[in-house]
């Protein structure tokens, strides 16, 4: 894939350091982090290896890559690597794609609170559905979900959402006397998973409960016109017009199967703010890219926005998560240490052939040699240098933008 014209990393290098400087003290070490690995990335910074083919001679160097989940030009890689280890948990069944969202009111106290706000969006979300689903009202059934967090708009505004890819059933509960159930698959009806106003309401209630047990604990923090927050009695005040509002939960059609599912997770997994394929110019003054206006229900909704440098800079960065705070869980039956043997037994009971193992790597396989062929004639890539970081290649070859 050629690479794009404009990369977030071309902008962090040349206005990064001023806006660093005019932030001071207002920027936390993991956006530090974040800018400094985005900076670095596929650079000299960061060592790498020359690669020679065998029947040509073509040589290319590429550099080491970050890895920084926050990064785009990393995220490819890695959405490939976690959809061939995720693609034998794939169920031949219909997926559906549900979607919880916060209101603006409670993203504002998230922005001060991410670690235990977006913690409580996945607990609240995947108990919802857990709930509803194993009631015997609507489904009956103890299912399982791959739960993914967005905090951003597609403007790069505060907008913190969950993505759910649910299979369209789940197992048999215990029966009466029984220690386990899961003896029968009962699948949901077709095109349709679980009543969204059902999910709604339950979300709410339980987002709510779970935020004002928080409060209570005295793990949140309000700042700027938000402070009176923190009395108690204001806290609920603030909260009550929402304890009656509607709150976004939607389901889109299911899948087209268990093929796409792949390739829409692939999208989800490991997407970031904003890629660098959205951008269109980049100066001093201001940043322009391409973004999805979704108030507009028919016609074109991609249009350009213009921000000052400084604030498209400040809502990259807003939206990158806490040390450690992972935004990818699994609940119910994708869970846990018997999500494997769980998986089978569904397999099983819906009578479909089992997810072929992938053989180990051959101990034929020269190590330094590349899994990409030479693009001059296709012959095997050897790595003939390697360099550390801030080190030059002694071969000389024109870099190439890929991933070391």
């Amino acid at each position: 894939m050629p690479r794009p014209r404009l990369e977030i990393a071309d902008i962090f290098r040349a206005h990064g350091p001023a806006w660093r400087q005019a932030n001071a003290g207002h920027v936390s070490l993991a956006q530090f982090k974040v800018m400094s690995a985005i900076e670095a990335c596929r650079t000299e910074a960061l060592g790498g290896h020359v690669a020679a083919c065998g029947k040509c001679g073509h040589r290319h160097v590429a550099y080491n890559s970050c890895k920084n989940r926050h990064c785009p030009k990393c995220q490819g890689p890695a959405a490939r690597d976690w959809m061939a280890a995720r693609a034998e948990d794939l169920l031949p069944v219909e997926y559906f794609h549900v979607v919880f969202t916060l209101p603006a009111e409670i993203a504002r106290i998230a922005y001060w609170n991410k670690t235990a706000v977006y913690g409580l969006l996945f607990r609240a979300s995947a108990k919802t559905v857990t709930t509803i689903a194993a009631d015997p009202r609507h489904l009956g059934a103890r299912v399982g979900m791959t739960s993914v967090l967005h905090t951003w708009g597609s403007a790069l505004t505060h907008h913190p959402h969950i993505h759910m890819i649910v299979p369209g059933g789940g197992l048999s509960p215990a029966c009466p006397g029984q220690r386990s159930g899961g003896n029968r698959w009962i699948a949901c009806r077709p095109g349709f998973f679980l009543p969204v106003r059902v999910l709604s309401r339950l979300f709410r209630r339980l987002f709510l409960e779970g935020l004002t047990a928080l409060h209570k604990a005295g793990q949140l923090q309000v700042f700027g016109d938000l402070q009176g927050l923190a009395d108690p009695a204001a806290f609920v005040a603030y909260l009550a017009p929402l304890r009656k509002a509607e709150w976004v939960v939607y389901a889109k059609p299911p899948f087209g199967g268990p093929e796409a599912v792949l390739a829409y997770l692939s999208r989800y997994t490991h997407r970031v703010a904003i890629s660098n394929n959205r951008l269109i110019s980049a100066d001093t003054d201001t940043v322009a890219f391409r973004w999805k206006d979704y108030r507009i229900k028919t016609g074109d909704r991609q249009k350009v926005m213009r921000l000052a440098t400084d604030e498209f800079i400040r809502r990259f960065l807003i939206h990158v998560l806490p040390d450690g705070f992972h935004r990818i869980w699994h609940y119910g039956l994708l869970a846990g240490a018997s999500r494997k043997a769980t998986i089978a037994r569904i397999r099983d009971l819906l009578g479909a052939e089992q997810a072929e193992q992938k053989d180990p790597p051959s101990a034929e396989i020269v190590p330094l040699t590349l899994r990409e062929p030479c693009p001059c004639c296709g012959g095997p890539m050897r790595i003939v240098e390697i360099f550390r970081r801030g080190q030059k290649p002694m071969s000389r070859a024109p870099p190439q933008e890929r991933a070391a």
